[in-house]
């Protein structure tokens, strides 16, 4: 009976996004990305990654890209649930095929395992599907959680979850971020586990390794004080807007979590003396007296907190802020909203005096004109951040290792 409830939801789920998809843009790539037909076969086995979204991809690249270093004769298949992720890294070089994840029914789960015939598969964070990892384990297919979260209000750890429970056991092993999450997976007789970090600390370090000069940006800059603000949501822009009407001999670069169109027009409605990042690729000598870039271009916000002073990551006046090692890892202070404490990083940072939360424009004002006024204190709490995403690495290897020991793919 669970699992026709289940099942239920499943394509319940599915008739929702279907009528969001008719006003949602993103509802819409969900729905037509899942009608193109997808068929292919992998005869010889396969590394198989899949990602909710674009930042869980970040955080299993590093492991994708190691494992394939080490096992080149694999195709690399990586799926993706979200639209966000899927849009930005159908083109991902290293993958041999980037789909969409088709919902969880127990004969999508069938034929899709059959297809891509994977000799090991690394599920990233979360995203339980049921049918896929059942499967995956009625077939002895090895899984690994990589940089695997728990928290005790999630179902495995209620009286109703024993469902949800028996999926964990579908992973071969789970490599864990941090102590709560190992603790509550021991409590429900989850032994094989272990903590090996966040592997997003890895792959900030590598995009540092591989940073090449912007000389786009360097131009906008012209050698003045630069605040970028990152992943921003509308409540994020509204004080943002007001700081920079407030600091016009300051530089900033916006990077919306949108880039749609509508999302770009509407920022430079509000934001005076702006461009966008594509109009001053054309018009470098008209805008050289902007002081605000708002980039309507995808990818390219890890390389831009280089260029930072201060960084500002957005969304932590919704659900929850988005990464705060990218803007870390370059030894600058971060700035954020209230929402934050889901993240054991940000929870981190705060603790150590290289992030600082704000509730209001009031508090964001004070924070960011101190930061400015104070050199000295700007670059301390900027060289802790970077010393704590340095001190912080080491899951990759960890991982990658096991594979090897463990056999799990052969040379």
């Amino acid at each position: 009976m669970n699992n026709l409830i289940y099942t239920f939801f499943i394509y319940l789920y599915q008739f929702c996004i279907w009528v969001a998809s008719f006003f949602n843009h993103k509802a819409k790539l969900w729905i037509d990305g899942r009608r193109k037909k997808q068929s292919f076969t992998y005869p010889q086995k396969t590394i198989w990654m899949h990602c909710a979204s674009l930042g869980e991809f970040e955080q299993g690249r590093p492991v994708l890209e190691s494992i394939k270093k080490e096992f080149p004769k694999y195709p690399v298949v990586v799926s993706f649930f979200s639209p966000s992720g899927y849009e930005v890294r159908k083109n991902y070089p290293i993958a041999d095929r980037v789909i969409y994840l088709p919902i969880d029914t127990k004969k999508n789960a069938n034929s899709l395992i059959h297809d891509i015939n994977p000799a090991i598969v690394l599920w990233v964070k979360y995203e339980y599907w049921q049918h896929y990892l059942f499967e995956l384990k009625r077939k002895q297919i090895p899984v690994l959680l990589i940089s695997g979260i728990f928290r005790n209000s999630q179902p495995f750890f209620q009286w109703h979850g024993s469902t949800w429970r028996k999926i964990l056991h579908a992973f071969e092993f789970l490599f864990l971020q941090n102590q709560e999450s190992l603790t509550l997976l021991h409590k429900i007789g989850i032994q094989n586990s272990c903590i090996t970090g966040d592997t997003r600390f890895d792959r900030v370090l590598q995009v540092v390794e591989d940073r090449k000069r912007n000389h786009l940006i360097e131009k906008f800059i012209n050698n003045q004080f630069l605040i970028v603000a990152g992943s921003t949501w509308e409540n994020d822009e509204i004080i943002l807007q007001q700081f920079s009407n407030a600091h016009p001999a300051c530089k900033f670069i916006i990077v919306p979590h949108e880039v749609t169109p509508s999302n770009i027009n509407r920022l430079l409605s509000i934001f005076s003396n702006a461009t966008t990042y594509s109009d001053f690729q054309t018009n470098i000598e008209i805008n050289s007296e902007k002081n605000i870039l708002i980039v309507d271009a995808i990818g390219i916000l890890s390389q831009l907190y280089a260029y930072g002073k201060i960084a500002y990551v957005g969304g932590g006046f919704g659900k929850g802020i988005h990464n705060t090692l990218e803007p870390a890892v370059y030894g600058i202070p971060v700035v954020f909203g209230p929402n934050y404490q889901k993240f054991s990083e940000a929870v981190s940072l705060i603790k150590i005096k290289a992030a600082f939360s704000i509730a209001n424009y009031d508090e964001l004002k004070e924070t960011l004109e101190r930061l400015m006024n104070e050199e000295e204190q700007r670059k301390m709490s900027g060289d802790i951040a970077k010393e704590f995403v340095t001190k912080n690495q080491g899951a990759t290897a960890f991982i990658t290792n096991y594979v090897t020991e463990k056999r799990l793919l052969t040379k």
